[in-house]
Parts: C-alpha cells; sequence; structure tokens
C-alpha cells in the first residue's frame, strides 16, 4: 500500500514532507482551493511522483500544466467525461491518470465502467461542498461491493486516528485492490501546511503495522490441507484410501534423497531445464517497462506441464502404481502425462472433453502416438470440468493400481500443495536467473495466466509471503465478465465444493457448477485451485479478467515483436500489459506457460490467415 500527500502549497514544507519518501505528492491547480499552488514547485527526488490535481480543467491547460511543472501524475477531481479523460491520455501516454468519484452514504459503482480502459486509477474521496479537503471519512464498507479491479486510492479524512481502521480495512476483501492512501487536511498546521512531526510517526505507525501484519501470514498450505479457509478434502468414502494413501506418503517420499536426485536428473536431461529467463527486448520498449519472460514453451512437451507429471510418475512408481489415469484441457497436461506413461513404460488413459478433443486436434494425436488412450467426456459442457469428472469416477472404480495425475493446483489435499511443490522449480530458477540479470532475486511483479492455476502456483511459490513482489493472476474473461460466457472465477465465483476441494467455483444461486466459457481450453475451468482462491480472498494477488479478443491479440503481437508464438493460455498473460501501467524501472517477470503449436487453427480462423 502506498502513500500520497496532497494538497501541498508552501516551498519549504514541500521539502521537509518530502524527505519523509511518500509515493505522491498531490499539487491543486484549482484556483478556488485553499490549497492552490501558485508557486514554482521544488525539486523533489524522482522516486516521488508529483500528481496535479484539477477540477473541469480544460484539456490544453491540463497538458501545459504537466509539461511545465513536470508532472508524473494528473488526478481529475471534477465532472471529466470519459472522452475527456481519453484525450488526456492520447496526448500524455506516458502520464498517470487518476479518476476521482465522491462517495457520501451509497455509491452506484456502474458509473465507473465506462473509465476502466481511459484511467490508470480510481480514487475515492468523501462528497463535500467543495472538491477534496473536506477531513471527513465515509463509510469504507461501501466498498465491499467494488466490482473493478482497476487499483483505487482511498482519500476522504484519514488522520492520525484512521491508523487501526486503516490496519482492519487492509485485511478485507475490500481492501483488495486499494493501492494506496491519500491524506490532506488532517495533517494541516493551515490550509496546504502539513504537520511533519505527525506525518512522519503516521507513516512509521502505518507502514511497520501494515509490515508486521503481512508478516504474520502465511499464504502456503496449513497442516490441514487449506490454504485460509480454501482446500481440505472433500471427497466421497470410496475415495479416501487413495487420497489417504498419498497424503500419508508425499512429503516423506519428495524428502528422499533418490527421489530428488531422480527428479532433478530428468528435469534436467529430459525436461530441458533450467528453461531460460527471457529479456523481451521490443516488448519491454513498447510497454516501457523491464518484462522478462519465464520460457516455459522450451520445455519437452511444450508447456509448464511435465514439471508435475515427471514428479508424479515418480511417486506412481513409488507407491507401486502401475496403471495411470489424467484429465486434461488444452492437451498440455494429457500429453505430458502420456509421455512420461511411455517414458516408464505404464498404461495411460486421458480424459478429454468432447470440445477440447475437436480444437486441439493436435495434442490429441500426439497423446496417441504416444501410446494413451483418449475418452472423451460427453456430458456437461463437455470441457475440462466434465474431463475431471469422469478421471474420477474412473479412479472410485480402480483404487488399488491406479494413480490419478491431476494436472493442476485443485482436487483434494494433497494434490494442490504436491503440484504446487513440483512446479515450484519454476520460481526457483527465476531467484537465480534474476540474480544474474538483475542483480537480485526478487522482481516487482510476476504475472502468470489461471485457470485451475498450477502454472501459476509455480511462478508464484517462492514468492508467497514476500509480499513486496506483486503478483498477479490473469483469468479468462472470455466473451466479457458479464457477458454469461466467461471463465473469470475471480469475478463471478463464491465458495464451493469442486472436484474434492472448497474453493471459489462460479455457480448459480442454488449451487448447480456454471458453465464456463473461454477461447482458450486450459482455462475453461468454472473454479480456481484453492492456493489462488485464498490469494484472491487475502488481497494478496492482483486478478485481471482477459477476453478472448484480448487474448488473442497480445499472442500476435508477442509473434510480430519477438517472434515466440503463445499458447492462448500464455496469450492471457500477455494481454494484461495493455490493461495495467508498469513503471520504467520495475521488472516484470512473466510465466510464458506454454507454445502456440496446438493452438494454431485458432489464429488462423481468428486472423483469418
Amino acid at each position: 500500500m502506498k502513500l500520497k500527500v496532497c494538497g501541498m502549497k508552501f516551498p519549504d514544507n514541500i521539502n521537509a514532507i518530502a524527505s519523509l519518501q511518500p509515493d505522491y505528492l498531490g499539487f491543486i491547480f484549482y484556483d478556488k482551493s485553499a490549497r492552490f499552488i501558485s508557486t514554482e514547485i521544488p525539486n523533489v527526488p524522482k522516486a516521488i511522483k508529483k500528481v496535479g490535481v484539477f477540477v473541469n480543467a480544460s484539456a490544453d491547460t491540463v497538458v501545459t500544466t504537466v509539461l511545465k511543472n513536470n508532472l508524473q501524475a494528473v488526478q481529475l477531481h471534477g465532472e471529466e467525461a470519459v472522452d475527456y479523460c481519453k484525450t488526456i491520455k492520447e496526448q500524455l501516454p506516458n502520464i498517470e491518470i487518476i479518476k476521482v468519484f465522491s462517495i457520501k452514504d451509497e455509491f452506484n459503482f456502474d458509473v465507473l465502467e465506462p473509465f476502466e480502459t481511459v484511467c490508470d486509477y480510481f480514487l475515492f474521496d468523501t462528497k463535500g461542498k467543495l472538491p477534496g479537503g473536506n477531513g471527513y471519512t465515509f463509510n469504507w464498507n461501501i466498498l465491499k461491493k467494488y466490482p473493478s479491479t482497476k487499483p483505487y486510492f482511498l482519500s476522504g479524512g484519514i488522520g492520525d486516528s484512521e491508523i487501526e481502521p486503516i490496519l482492519e480495512f487492509s485485511t478485507s476483501k475490500a481492501s483488495k485492490y486499494c493501492y494506496a492512501i491519500d491524506v490532506n487536511s488532517k495533517f494541516e498546521i493551515e490550509p496546504g501546511l502539513k504537520d511533519f512531526e505527525r506525518l512522519e510517526q503516521f507513516k512509521k505507525q502505518l507502514f511497520s503495522n501494515l509490515a508486521a501484519k503481512q508478516h504474520t501470514m502465511s499464504y502456503n498450505i496449513n497442516e490441514k490441507g487449506y490454504y485460509g479457509e480454501f482446500g481440505g478434502a472433500y471427497i466421497p468414502e470410496m475415495l479416501y484410501p487413495n487420497v489417504e494413501e498419498l497424503r500419508q506418503n508425499y512429503l516423506k517420499i519428495m524428502a528422499e534423497p533418490s527421489f530428488k536426485e531422480e527428479f532433478d536428473q530428468l528435469l534436467k536431461d529430459y525436461v530441458g531445464r533450467p528453461s531460460p529467463l527471457y529479456f523481451a527486448k521490443r516488448l519491454s520498449e513498447k510497454y516501457n517497462t523491464k518484462i522478462y519472460l519465464k520460457r516455459e514453451d522450451l520445455n519437452h512437451t511444450g508447456a509448464h506441464k511435465i514439471n508435475n507429471t515427471i514428479g508424479q510418475i515418480l511417486m506412481a512408481n513409488r507407491l507401486g502404481k502401475k496403471r495411470i489415469i489424467a484429465e486434461t484441457g488444452a492437451g498440455q497436461h494429457g500429453v505430458a502425462t502420456a509421455t512420461v506413461c511411455a517414458l516408464m513404460g505404464l498404461e495411460c488413459i486421458v480424459y478429454m472433453g468432447e470440445i477440447d478433443i475437436a480444437r486441439q486436434a493436435p495434442n490429441v494425436a500426439r497423446m496417441k502416438m504416444l501410446g494413451a488412450s483418449v475418452i472423451p467426456a460427453l456430458s456437461g459442457s463437455r470441457t475440462l470440468k466434465d474431463a475431471t469428472n469422469e478421471a474420477i469416477r474412473d479412479w472410485i472404480n480402480n483404487p488399488v493400481d491406479t494413480h490419478y495425475i491431476i494436472g493442476s493446483v485443485v482436487g483434494p489435499h494433497p494434490y494442490p500443495d504436491m503440484v504446487a511443490r513440483f512446479q515450484s522449480v519454476v520460481s526457483q530458477e527465476m531467484e537465480w536467473q534474476l540474480q544474474e540479470k538483475e542483480g537480485r532475486t526478487k522482481p516487482d511483479h510476476v504475472i502468470a495466466c489461471v485457470g485451475g492455476g498450477s502454472n501459476a502456483a509455480g511462478a508464484f511459490y517462492q514468492y508467497l509471503d514476500e509480499t513486496d513482489v506483486n503478483l498477479i493472476a490473469v483469468e479468462a474473461a472470455g466473451l466479457g465478465v458479464d457477458s454469461g460466457e466467461s471463465a473469470a472465477t475471480s469475478a463471478l465465483g463464491r465458495e464451493g465444493i469442486i472436484h474434492g476441494s472448497k474453493t471459489l467455483l462460479m455457480q448459480t444461486d442454488d449451487g448447480q457448477i456454471t458453465e464456463p466459457y473461454s477461447i482458450s481450453a486450459g482455462l475453461d475451468y468454472p473454479g480456481v485451485g484453492p492456493m489462488h482462491a485464498n490469494l484472491f480472498a487475502t488481497g494478496r494477488a492482483e486478478f485481471i479478467s482477459i477476453t478472448d479478443d484480448e487474448a488473442m491479440n497480445a499472442g500476435m503481437e508477442l509473434c510480430q515483436l519477438e517472434g515466440i508464438i503463445p499458447a492462448i493460455e500464455s496469450s492471457h498473460a500477455l494481454a494484461v500489459f495493455k490493461n495495467r501501467k508498469f513503471e520504467p524501472e520495475e521488472v516484470v517477470v512473466l510465466s510464458l506457460s506454454g507454445r502456440g503449436d496446438k493452438d494454431l487453427q485458432n489464429y488462423i480462423d481468428y486472423f483469418k490467415i
């Protein structure tokens, strides 16, 4: 959470407050305000962003003022329309735009939607006689209904006495997208003159308490198999022996030196790890930030899925299992499972939705070439959810000799944790690769697409409790979050049980699972793994929903800028750069989870190539 100090007016006071290193300093260019700044703004450290606050000013006035004062952000505090914001954005493409909305006792969040694409942030302030600086706090509970993923500034009468309420607010779902705290009149000696000692104490207390609160939280699994309130093993009695056998043995087996040696050797010599961490120069230049791609697409079989199947096939061998079953959506997990079964000489049955079989024909052919039997799921939406249902039925009927290689961080405990541990090699490598390239182990942001979420779990794993690393999970909005044709679980889901765990799930009011939709077979799932449900509920990760159109265009952009054809799943993650601004000095690592060979026909049909 960042800090903005607004309403600065006096040069000496500006320099004093700048020494406290707030993230933003606000200067009001509205002549009816008692905090109107009429003097030249002194130089402040480059790390502090200077914000110009305007109220219904002409676009020309805003542009001229920004250039004259070298401002980095514009805060629009009046009745500025969408087209106005768009004009400012076009004329000042590198400037952050903060659009202010005033709240009193209630607020219609529908008014935000048209501004989504023309603003970088929203700011919520208290409605008063004049814009800003009223000293009154609105009811923050109103933000529980916040429907957007756009980060926002929280303003309106925040002073010393609000530290405890802010700390309490920071643990709520309402704070998930709260980007910064904005303070003004409550710290003034007179309008525009801020009390240095009080602000210093406020900043120290607030952020030390926030850090302490975050430090005591762990986003990893607990001893009962839960991530916060999500996870567990909600299974029929007939599955209990299978799941319990795995639960009692998986950590012991993974800790065996011989297991670790064989797993590491196969990752190196068979999979081809480590996968490169590639600096995407042209993509970085276009979006004015440092973008690295973690090249999971270069693994044997073409995706991250092989990391998990190598681990689970070794697990199955040590448990004495001779028959392997799996589910698959995009086909990459099916191919990876068929691959390791061929490697180990084990029978392989892969369940796949009938629709996915048709749209992922190359992967179906690969599975069959590798000796797997591909069985279509004909019920429901005939996609990933239904393939998983069929695999679970098979496992119930064949409990003794069969191991179920679940492909994502879903299912009953211990699967979410086991799969995440096998995939954690992705972020383990990222740490030392970043040290080599940037001189540090932590990026500023990690981006990954999320369906069930194994790719994101692997990319996030080493950084789960490192709260200075921002985690960005990208879901499939399909034809639009509110279109009825979507797979955006964070936006549309609520608590429920699916495939043996408690998580966030798209469902009707009476608890029936809603059929998901995405152009991407790998993201076409109505739920999300319990790790990610917890990251969303606690606000630890930022969730962004991307439409089919946005994903397809982002995939094509990578092709033409970097000569890399991504899987459509990965293209959803790539689309974030058009939807969210990053700073030039920030290091952003994106997990390129798979290559686009399997999706060529989708690209051909979409772009009419």
